[in-house]
């Protein structure tokens, strides 16, 4: 229970509530665990249907965007314009899942918020290739996933995850190593003081 007071966010949600469209930003709770230090996006959440999200501040160093696109033979190589990729998480951690703005769109397009969109299809990856397609735009391999009730009690009971408000930078920005520290600041946390607490978690 120690993190509550310090998210306005956290409190104004209540379990039940839907979070898709929010970001996780990983507590103290998480240190030991492959999710330290973590920035997730919320695609998916349902009360009764679990979650899906995609961590968007581990970049991926191999594969790099143009070995994907040279696996799937999807030109040209080099690309046109390249995005970043990340390790999504640790399910299907082969499979790719394109998020994007929502100014690009095709049949296997999943509108997440009004501006955000998820896509898995190859259409979005062709056209980016190409130099067109959404103009913001990150390729995650993998993603994170929840059974029904378990996020919500890894955020109300166990503390594990503190509710931040998405934005452009942390969501689809290059700077992949301060983005825990920026969706930190987006609720008024100082990641030190944050950190310091992390005995008492």
């Amino acid at each position: 229970m120690a993190f509550k007071h310090i998210s306005l966010l956290q409190q104004s949600i209540q379990p039940g509530h839907s979070l898709t469209g929010l970001l996780l930003v990983a507590s103290p709770a998480l240190g030991d665990t492959p999710f330290a230090r973590t920035v997730i996006y919320v695609c998916a959440h349902a009360h009764e249907g679990g979650a899906m999200g995609l961590v968007v501040n581990r970049r991926l160093p191999k594969p790099g965007l143009d070995d994907v696109l040279e696996q799937l033979e999807i030109g040209p190589i080099p690309p046109l314009r390249r995005i970043g990729v990340c390790a999504g998480g640790p399910v299907d951690e082969t499979r790719g899942f394109v998020l994007h703005s929502s100014d690009w769109k095709s049949e296997g397009s999943l509108s997440v918020t009004g501006g955000v969109t998820l896509t898995a299809s190859l259409d979005v990856l062709k056209d980016i290739a190409e130099g067109s397609g959404p103009e913001d735009a990150l390729l995650a391999m993998g993603h994170a996933s929840w059974g029904t009730g378990q996020l919500e009690e890894e955020i109300f009971r166990h503390d594990a995850w503190l509710l931040a408000p998405p934005s452009r930078e942390i969501v689809f920005g290059q700077d992949y190593g301060a983005k825990w520290r920026q969706a930190l600041a987006a609720i008024d946390i100082d990641p030190v003081r944050l950190t310091g607490q992390t005995g008492h978690a």
